[in-house]
């Protein structure tokens, strides 16, 4: 006898409910797989359980964002083609669900890409999670080694020119240095040339003081007055008032001829004048 026709109905075990949940599930990404390498068809799968698990399938070559949105985009043309009377309330309404379709895709990936919402994915699902972070990671730390580089090159040059520019405030500074040392050295010389010139200054200033000292102390011995010669021709009369009668009988030569003490009268100091005088 033939198989009859099974009848298709929900199963009221639990447990076996569950059970061929998984075998149908398997066999049906079994099937998906196989038609889209033989057929290369692009194929998304999407099952959600009893208990809202998802269990999704994609084609290797395509993404499920990728096909959602062609299949979004294909029944919005569509539906524009068999109904072009379609009013803008019905047409916003449409890309409010395509828009909310993406939005909710774009949160589910980047819940992925945060480590959340991990258990529903498969082997290979999370394979290209962790590819797509590496290379996400390789392009952050690409870009990061771009900016450390033009940062170092920067900085580099602004120590070059810190650099230029401390070279000529040190040049300015020791030639600064060397024209207030000649300034000073020059100051420092007059002063002693100075001090050279006033000490010779002095000398020649006290060499004449002393010059005109000594010639005034000359001139004042020079000028004192003298005893008067009436003294000596006085003293020398006296001496010759007992001799004049000799002189008288020896006649006109004693006239002639002066006495010794008359010739050197002159000669002699005023105080031997008055002794002699006094005699």
């Amino acid at each position: 006898m033939g198989r009859g026709p099974v009848q298709l109905r929900r199963i009221e075990n639990k447990i076996n409910r569950q059970v061929t949940f998984s075998k149908r599930r398997s066999g049906l990404l079994k099937k998906a797989h196989e038609i889209s390498v033989l057929c290369d068809a692009e194929v998304a799968l999407i099952v959600f359980s009893t208990k809202g698990k998802l269990y999704e399938y994609s084609s290797q070559d395509s993404n499920m964002d990728v096909i959602l949105e062609r299949y979004q985009r294909y029944s919005f043309e569509e539906r524009a083609i068999v109904d072009q009377n379609i009013g803008g309330q019905a047409n916003w309404g449409d890309e409010y669900g395509s828009l909310k379709i993406k939005l909710d895709a774009l949160q589910k990936s980047q819940r992925q890409l945060l480590g959340e919402q991990l258990d529903p994915l498969t082997t290979k699902e999370l394979q290209q999670l962790e590819q797509q972070l590496d290379s996400s990671l390789k392009h952050i730390r690409s870009r990061k080694n771009q900016l450390l580089f033009e940062s170092i090159s920067v900085l580099q040059k602004k120590e070059k020119s810190l650099k230029d520019q401390n070279g000529v405030l040190q040049k300015h500074l020791v030639e600064t240095e060397k024209e207030e040392n000649n300034v000073l050295s020059n100051i420092h010389h007059r002063e002693q040339l100075n001090g050279v010139a006033n000490i010779h200054h002095r000398e020649q200033l006290n060499e004449t003081t002393h010059i005109h000292n000594q010639e005034q102390q000359n001139g004042a011995t020079t000028s004192s007055p003298s005893p008067t010669p009436v003294t000596v021709l006085d003293s020398v009369a006296t001496l010759n008032i007992g001799s004049s009668q000799s002189r008288e009988a020896a006649g006109g030569e004693s006239e002639s001829q002066p006495s010794p003490a008359q010739a050197n009268s002159g000669k002699l100091p005023p105080w031997m004048l008055r002794t002699i005088s006094n005699r």
